[in-house]
Order: C-alpha cells, then sequence, then structure tokens
C-alpha cells in the first residue's frame, strides 16, 4: 500500500495520492516522500518551516492535462515559501538519477524511476537556491561538488511542464530547460540572484524547448556586491526555443534584460515552423546604470551558424526604460537576416535621447506608434534599414505615473494615451488584454492595447488597487489553502524585509 494522507478519486484515474511534508505531517522529509513510485493526480505538498529542507529530488512521472504530477510549497502564515536548500542537500536513497550535479529540483533522466519523459508536470510555490559552486551535496557517488552551470530546477525533458510561483536565487542558472522539453510555462515566478562571478555563461534563466511561454514574472538583477554592483556577466533571460512568447514579465538588469539567440541542441527546433517568429509584449524592461552591456534585446544567434539563427522577432507595448548614464541600444540584430518589428512601445532613456539608439547590426528595422526621448538616433554603430510605418512621437517625458517610483503608467495627459497604432493581423492576433501587477501578478488590461507601452490608464500598481488582479492559477482555491499568491509574494517580501 502507499502511504498518503489523502487518496482523492479524480476523473478516468483509479487513485491520486497526496504526500504532505513538513512539522507534524505524515512525511518529515522531501526524502521520505516516494518519488519513484509517483502517478498521475499525486500532489506534494511542502510545509513551509522555519528551518530549510536541504534535500534533492528527481521527477520522472506522467500525469495528464486533467491529473498533473505536482510538487507544490504551503507558505507559513506569514506568506514565506518553503525553502529548498541546494548546499549540503541530501538525495533519497531509492532514486537514482545522473546529472545531479545540475540542480536542485530536477525533471526528467533517471534510472530510478524508471526513464522516459515526464509529461505534466507542476513546481509551484517552492524558495530554491543554493546550486552553484562551491556548495556540495550527497547523492548518488556520496560527496558531489554543483556544477558551474547548476540550476535551481533543472528541466532535463518533459511535457509540459509548468514552473510557477517560485522564487529561484542563488543558483547558477535559476531555471535551465534542455532541449528535449515541450510546452513549458514559466509563471509568476521570482528569478533573481543567480549566475557566477565574472562568468558571462550563466543566467537568471536559460531555456531551449519546443513550445515556451513566459508570464507575470519578475526578474531581478543577477549575483550582485553588497553594494549592488554586479559580480555574474550573465543575461537574465536567455533563450534558444522554438514558438517563444514572452508576455507580461517584469525584467529588471542582466547583461541583457532578453538574449534571444539560435537553438543549438536540436536542428529539429530550427526545422520548426514556430521557429520562424519569437513573440515579446506587454513587459516593462529596465537598464540599469551597472556598467553591463548596453544592449537591452540581443536577437538572433551567437554559435556562428547564421543559417541557424532566428529570423524575425515581433516586439510590441512594452515599456522600456534605460537609467544609464552611457548610451543605451534597444535591440541588437545578429546579421542582417534579422527582422525586428518594433510597435507601440515606449522606450526612455534618463540621459537624454542623444544617448539612446533604436538598433545594431545588420538587420532591418519596422517602427510604429512608438514613444522614444527626442534626440534618439538609429545606431550609435551600424544598422540595417529602418522602415518608419508611422505614428512615432518623440519627447522629453513619456508622463508616466511616478518614474522614480518605478511608477509606469500613463498619468492623466500621457502622450502615450489614445496614440497606439493599429497592429498588424499577425500582432493583433495576440490579445493585449493582460497586464503586469507588480509583482508575480496579472490584471486586466482594458484599453484595448490603445494606449502606448506596457500599460493602460490606471496600470501598474499593487495588488489591491486594480480591478481584475490575478496571481498564477494553483495559487488559490488548491489543496494546502493559503491566500491568494499574488498576495503571499507581497507578504514573502515584505516577512523577508523584517527578518533583515
Amino acid at each position: 500500500m502507499r502511504p498518503a494522507l489523502l487518496v482523492a478519486f479524480l476523473p478516468g484515474l483509479a487513485l491520486a495520492t497526496t504526500y504532505e511534508v513538513g512539522p507534524g505531517k505524515p512525511y518529515g522529509s522531501i526524502g521520505a516522500v516516494p518519488w519513484e513510485s509517483l502517478a498521475a493526480g499525486d500532489t506534494v505538498l511542502v510545509h513551509a518551516r522555519a528551518a530549510p529542507y536541504a534535500e534533492k529530488w528527481v521527477v520522472n512521472a506522467r500525469g495528464t492535462e486533467g491529473a498533473p504530477i505536482t510538487v507544490r510549497g504551503v507558505p507559513d502564515a506569514g506568506g514565506a515559501l518553503p525553502v529548498v536548500e541546494g548546499s549540503g542537500a541530501t538525495t533519497r536513497t531509492a532514486l537514482n538519477y545522473w546529472n545531479e550535479e545540475r540542480g536542485v529540483i530536477k525533471v526528467g533522466g533517471s534510472n530510478v524511476p524508471a526513464d522516459g519523459t515526464p509529461a505534466w508536470v507542476v513546481i509551484e510555490r517552492l524558495h530554491v537556491r543554493g546550486a552553484r559552486p562551491p556548495a556540495r551535496f550527497t547523492g548518488r557517488n556520496g560527496d558531489t561538488a554543483y556544477a558551474q552551470n547548476a540550476a535551481g530546477i533543472y528541466v532535463e525533458k518533459g511535457d509540459h511542464v509548468t514552473v510557477r510561483g517560485c522564487e529561484l536565487e542563488g543558483n547558477g542558472n535559476g531555471l535551465f530547460v534542455a532541449a528535449a522539453s515541450t510546452g513549458v510555462l514559466v509563471e509568476g515566478n521570482f528569478v533573481h540572484g543567480n549566475g557566477n562571478a565574472g562568468s558571462i555563461y550563466e543566467h537568471n534563466s536559460y531555456t531551449e524547448a519546443l513550445g515556451i511561454t513566459f508570464q507575470w514574472n519578475r526578474y531581478g538583477p543577477l549575483l550582485a556586491n553588497p553594494d549592488g554592483s554586479p559580480l555574474a556577466l550573465g543575461n537574465n533571460l536567455k533563450d534558444r526555443s522554438a514558438g517563444t512568447v514572452i508576455r507580461w514579465n517584469w525584467i529588471e538588469g542582466g547583461n541583457r534584460a532578453l538574449d534571444l539567440v539560435d537553438a543549438e541542441d536540436s536542428a529539429a527546433l530550427v526545422l520548426d515552423p514556430s521557429y520562424a517568429v519569437t513573440r515579446v509584449y506587454g513587459n516593462v524592461l529596465l537598464e540599469l546604470d551597472d556598467g553591463l552591456n548596453s544592449q537591452v534585446v540581443h536577437f538572433g544567434g551567437d554559435s556562428g551558424t547564421t543559417a541557424d539563427y532566428r529570423p524575425e522577432l515581433h516586439f510590441w507595448n512594452n515599456t522600456v526604460v534605460s537609467t544609464r548614464s552611457a548610451n543605451t541600444t534597444l535591440v541588437r540584430l545578429s546579421d542582417a537576416g534579422q527582422t525586428a518589428r518594433l510597435w507601440n512601445n515606449v522606450v526612455h532613456a534618463t540621459a537624454g535621447g542623444g544617448r539612446l539608439a533604436l538598433a545594431e547590426g545588420g538587420g532591418g528595422i519596422e517602427l510604429a506608434g512608438s514613444w522614444l526621448t527626442a534626440g534618439w538616433v538609429a545606431s550609435h554603430g551600424t544598422t540595417g534599414p529602418l522602415d518608419d510605418a508611422g505614428g512615432n512621437q518623440a519627447g522629453a517625458a513619456p508622463g508616466f505615473v511616478d518614474l522614480a517610483g518605478q511608477g509606469f503608467g500613463p498619468a492623466a495627459g500621457s502622450p502615450l494615451l489614445g496614440a497606439a497604432a493599429t497592429l498588424p493581423a499577425e500582432l493583433a492576433a495576440y490579445a493585449l488584454d493582460r497586464q503586469y501587477l507588480r509583482h508575480q501578478a496579472t490584471a486586466a488590461r482594458a484599453d484595448a492595447g490603445r494606449t502606448v507601452g506596457a500599460f493602460a490608464p490606471g496600470g501598474g500598481g499593487w495588488p489591491g488597487t486594480t480591478p481584475g488582479t490575478t496571481g498564477p492559477p494553483g495559487g488559490c482555491g488548491c489543496s494546502g489553502g493559503g491566500p491568494p499568491l499574488a498576495l503571499l509574494a507581497v507578504l514573502a517580501a515584505r516577512a523577508r524585509r523584517a527578518r533583515r
């Protein structure tokens, strides 16, 4: 008999089991859970406690859309997520899986459980940290060092894998997804403080999948000195996927905010029709005065095999703010084979328009309906043809509610109001019906995209100030109870500040 606290019937499934871990629960440790025996519909609830869980494990089982395999953290009364600590972690002895040194939580790739392609796996509401050298752990080979590119969550392979509402910090890579993965959703997470000192090769997240969506995430700066100056030299969100959608996120700092380059581990990704277009909309991108790369977005490729470079970037209704005292470039296209369609974006450089360039590289740019700081230039170096498709504005200030306080919604009288150009059909097919809500939440956007940038009037506030607020699905009304995830994010932040 499988030991469990709760056994439930689900439609189309004989039995589903809930394993509860934590103080006073049936399982005192994560390693006590029989991970090798998980089945569709099973849920592992990890309850927060004062001491971190110094444990690591693999998930290699197949759920279904209606009955996923779920690993869910249950926050404490103050909203703090349960902490899973990679440094000093132990592994359940019944498990046997390779690439242990690559992550704290691993999805796919094991001998025990028997190898296969895990499917419909959800990992949510966990604070995962500590997977970077010189940290060590105990695994199948005894005392072992983490790899330089270890991740808090490492998805080696999987179909329909969701990472939701987690905090990923203090790892080589916060999240790593390898090329044998499909249908990945990265939603409502706080990803910050990852990377390795002096290294350009590890990032807050590093992904390569067939079909991946990033939404409602908060990306903060990578590993930094106590004074906030950068130690890690990696990018914030680096992606090599086909069918990438990046929408309604807050991305702050990094060598580049977005590094969207060619698939390097899968010819199938390059050949897939969804590789043709990468979509980025409704995001806040903040370029800091940190001495790192002046390019906000890099698009195309970095392998040198230009035939495999991504061809077309659709970038619309984003709000981009640079506080660099030196030059800023919005987008670098890798070579003449790339095209960027830039519609209805706010691009503001506080150092003045003379410091702001639209593009670099040999590819073509289509610009429409956007607001840019007056005095902006096409390039600080060389670029391809610029097609002005109309409706663009320039000015000294975009009319934000509170620039210094990062209130990037439009104030009354802002030139952004009602000034968006009518989107081409291929962009308009993706509804602008949501907007980012600080932090790790989303709210309804009711203006049908008529305002330039990421926010409609009244947008850009805190939970409780905007109608239609939601956190990631599963944040409330789920096993384990607790307040909505949007509120938990705020409470957790307050609790962390109170402990400092």
